[in-house]
Formats: structure tokens, sequence, C-alpha cells
């Protein structure tokens, strides 16, 4: 009669106790499950760090090289800014030689018809343009005795102004020639544009290097081929003076060719 409470006593206990172990064991899933989880959880974390530090690290590169290649562009800017600023300032002074030139050649040709001989400036040299019936006879090319006067004031100005070259174009109408001395029109105008230089050279010293003689017959015209005004506008020399142009050379060509 004693054994049987403490076998009821036993198996009350065995029960509790496995109930107990049954609910630690649940509590022990989960708490398996749930750190799963978090493990789970860690290493996407992680990734996305990982992730995270590349992008800053590539960033970082890119900001250096564009941080460099944006110093290297205002130095580019810099540089060229410099350049242009330069070449304005050597227009400026071509331009100012030009403004001199003219004060001086309408100084010294004063006393001249103005109708006779012009003097103007057009893209950037200065034009000497001096009426046929000053230097010629219809039809040739030797120069009347009072061609001297005028080119004697021109050569003056010439002589002044050492860093220019000269150009002397003789220019015709369009009327046929009527010589058997001379060709074309062609012919003579480069004929009387050698007379011009010759005169510049022999008689008033200029100097021969600095000088070109062209003809251009009636190909640039400045009246009316059609009007007896319009040619006599046409027949003419004109003395182009322009400045020394190694310094626009220069500053024009590209520093890496140049160097």
């Amino acid at each position: 009669m004693k054994v049987l409470p403490y076998l009821v006593l036993l198996l009350a206990f065995g029960s509790c106790n496995k109930a107990k172990i049954t609910e630690l064991e649940t509590k022990l899933t989960s708490a398996e499950s749930e750190n799963q989880l978090i493990r789970s959880q860690l290493e996407n974390v992680q990734r996305t760090n990982g992730d995270l530090l590349a992008r800053m690290e590539d960033l970082s590169v890119i900001s250096k090289e564009g941080a460099t290649s944006i110093r290297e562009s205002i130095k580019g800017f810099s540089s060229q800014t410099e350049r242009v600023n330069e070449l304005n300032r050597s227009i400026q002074r071509k331009d100012s030689l030009n403004l001199a030139l003219v004060q001086n050649l309408k100084r010294s040709l004063d006393d001249i018809n103005d109708e006779d001989v012009q003097v103007n400036v057009r893209g950037g040299k200065v034009f000497v343009s001096i009426s046929d019936r000053l230097l010629f006879a219809s039809g040739s090319s030797r120069l009347s005795p009072e061609s001297a006067n005028v080119l004697d004031k021109v050569s003056r100005v010439l002589n002044d102004h050492q860093n220019i070259d000269v150009i002397v174009e003789g220019h015709t109408d369009n009327v046929p020639v009527n010589t058997g001395s001379v060709k074309d029109n062609w012919e003579l105008s480069t004929m009387r544009a050698a007379s011009v230089v010759r005169m510049l050279v022999s008689e008033f010293g200029v100097d021969p290097f600095r000088l070109t003689a062209a003809g251009r017959a009636d190909n640039d015209p400045r009246g009316d081929n059609n009007t007896p005004e319009g040619r006599a506008m046409n027949r003419r020399t004109e003395i182009v003076i322009t400045p020394a142009l190694d310094e626009f050379f220069n500053l024009a060509q590209d520093p890496a060719q140049a160097g």
C-alpha cells in the first residue's frame, strides 16, 4: 500500500518534467530560428556595407580624377586666355601703326588733290591709291616728271617705318591696250608697278627687299567700267602697306609645334 503513492508521485513528476523539457525544446528551436534570421540579416548588412565602401572608393577615385581634370582645364583656359590677350595687344599695336601711317601719309600728301591720291585702310592694310594721270601717260608704263613729287612724299613715310612691307599694284580699266609695245592690260599694269618700284628704290632709297611689284589689270575695279568716271577710278596704282606679320604667325602657332 505504501508503494502506490510513491509510484503516483513519480509518474506525476515525470509527466511534469517531460512537459518542461518539451517547452525548453520549443524555446530552443525558436531561439535557433531567430538566431539564424539574425545571422542572415547581419550577413546582408555586411554585404551592403561592403558595397557602399566599394562605391565610396570608386567615388573617391572619380572625384580625384575629376579634380585633376578640372585643374588641367583651368590651366588650359588660362593659357589660351593669355594667348588671346597677347594677340589682341598685337592687333592693337598693328592698328596703332596703321593709324600713324595714315596720319603721316595724309600730312605728307596734303598739298595733292584728294581726287588724285587717296589714303585709307582696308582689311588691316593701308592703301595709297594714286591716279594714273599723276604717274603715266595713257597706255604707257613710263613715269611722268610729275610722278617724282608724289612718290617722294610716299617714300619718306615708308623710310620712316622700316618694319612694314610694301606691295605696289598696277590697275587698269577694261579697255584693251592699243599699242604694239604692250600686249594687254596684264602686262601694262605689271610694267607700271615695276616702274614705280624702280623709282622708289633708285631715286628715294626705299629698301628693295621690302617691295613687291604686282599687276592686277582690270580685275579689281573701284568704279563702273561702263562710265568714263568709273574707268578713271580704275586706272590707278596702289601702294599697299602691310605690317610685318611674323608676330601674328608666331602667336597663332600651336605651342606644342612651336616648342
